[in-house]
């Protein structure tokens, strides 16, 4: 069970790691087609400023989970470095349980948020007026896969691995 458990984060970390890259290219695309479209034409997408934000917050929250795994996210370990082992790694799991409780505390007001944008219609003030329910979704899944990637650590950590 554990290892399924295992597995499933990493591919989930790796797949929400892929999303967050194709997003940044795509950020960058919007905002080289903006430039070039002012600059020589005369012409403006009217949406590079509004979507190139929610680009930038979707692979954000999509890329937390890989960035985790990869020891990517800053730590602290000024205490935990002078800790013997298995203390350290009881640390890591107190640590690593506190983070899954704010991220499904996180994780419950970002679903109701964007059920609630749904259920009420609401849409961004751009042109575009894109549905904002639409946006709150990589938070959603980018919190679930973080949140799946946590429970990963918390259990290798109870097993001994590192």
């Amino acid at each position: 069970m554990i290892d399924k458990i295992l597995l499933l984060s990493r591919k989930l970390s790796l797949l929400g790691a892929i999303l967050s890259s194709v997003l940044i290219l795509a950020l960058v695309a919007l905002i080289t087609v903006e430039i070039i479209g002012r600059s020589l034409f005369d012409y403006s997408t009217m949406l590079a400023d509004e979507y190139s934000g929610y680009f930038f917050l979707a692979s954000v929250f999509l890329g937390l989970a890989y960035t985790f795994r990869e020891n990517g996210h800053i730590r602290i370990t000024i205490i935990t470095s002078k800790l013997s082992s298995n203390i350290k790694r009881w640390a890591d799991i107190l640590s690593g349980l506190m983070l899954l409780a704010m991220l499904f505390f996180a994780l419950y007001y970002s679903w109701n948020f964007m059920i609630e944008s749904k259920e009420m219609e609401m849409v961004s003030e751009g042109v575009s007026e894109t549905p904002l329910y639409l946006t709150q979704i990589p938070i959603v899944v980018g919190l679930s896969i973080f949140s799946v990637a946590v429970v990963a650590f918390i259990l290798k950590r109870i097993q001994g691995d590192k």
